[in-house]
């Protein structure tokens, strides 16, 4: 990985070029983070930023790998790259097509203790949508990492969530909600073919995917549903 620390000049531009580019990089991360609800953001768009002016190859590479260094110890973030998974359903043929750099994308992580980070980051006004996924996420993972559309509203259901609610007096549109869920790669939605028509599942995605939230969420339902004896499985 380049550093910081090696010969930039490889690329001909100066050290004030190099960190007005990669100083455009942090900008953008962390007001697109913060615009868009935490939203991936694609690594295309970090690239426009440095090709629009300079067209040196690896140029890009370069400053978006500086700027993780430079978020890590000046702004306590992970940034961290997601490699977008597509639905179950899809063929090897379709993967190996779609499977490109320009599916990469990246998030923003904290890297401060999570006691830390609950006390003087996290905002309280917030903490409703962070309940509501991670119960969405333990619901579609206790079905086997893929549930069809509507047993996941009969579940909601039972959580006194209606898909026709628009007024929720912390979620607000209820479809709105589960849809930010898919666009910040929680979830991820796959339409497909059976006897009696299209079927659309929701299936769990990759930020879903990670190690650390699969651990968080054995160790909620282990507590819920009190399994001690029972594998959960893997989704």
């Amino acid at each position: 990985m380049a550093s910081g620390a090696e010969n930039f000049s490889q690329f001909g531009i100066s050290k004030e070029e190099k960190d007005k580019l990669v100083g455009e990089v942090i900008r953008y991360m962390l007001f697109k983070t913060h615009q868009n609800s935490g939203c991936p953001i694609k690594r295309e768009e970090l690239t426009q930023l440095v090709t629009s002016n300079y067209h040196q190859r690896n140029l890009p590479t370069f400053v978006i790998n500086e700027a993780k260094e430079k978020l890590s110890s000046v702004f306590g973030y992970e940034m961290r790259e997601l490699q977008r998974s597509l639905p179950s359903s899809k063929t090897q043929a379709r993967l190996s097509q779609q499977i490109v750099a320009d599916s990469k994308s990246y998030v923003l992580i904290s890297q401060l203790p999570p006691d830390v980070y609950e006390k003087y980051v996290v905002d309280v006004n917030a903490a409703h949508m962070s309940g509501f996924t991670f119960a969405l996420i333990s619901i579609v993972y206790l079905a086997g990492g893929k549930i069809a559309e509507e047993n996941l509203w009969s579940q909601m259901r039972r959580m006194g969530l209606s898909e026709n609610e628009v007024s929720h007096p912390d979620l607000g549109n209820i479809k709105q909600a589960l849809e930010l869920l898919v666009q910040q790669r929680y979830l991820q939605k796959d339409k497909v073919n059976g006897p009696e028509g299209n079927t659309l599942y929701y299936e769990l995605a990759e930020r879903a995917l990670d190690g650390l939230i699969r651990d968080r969420i054995k160790e909620y339902i282990s507590q819920i549903v009190k399994t001690d004896g029972i594998s959960l499985g893997a989704a």
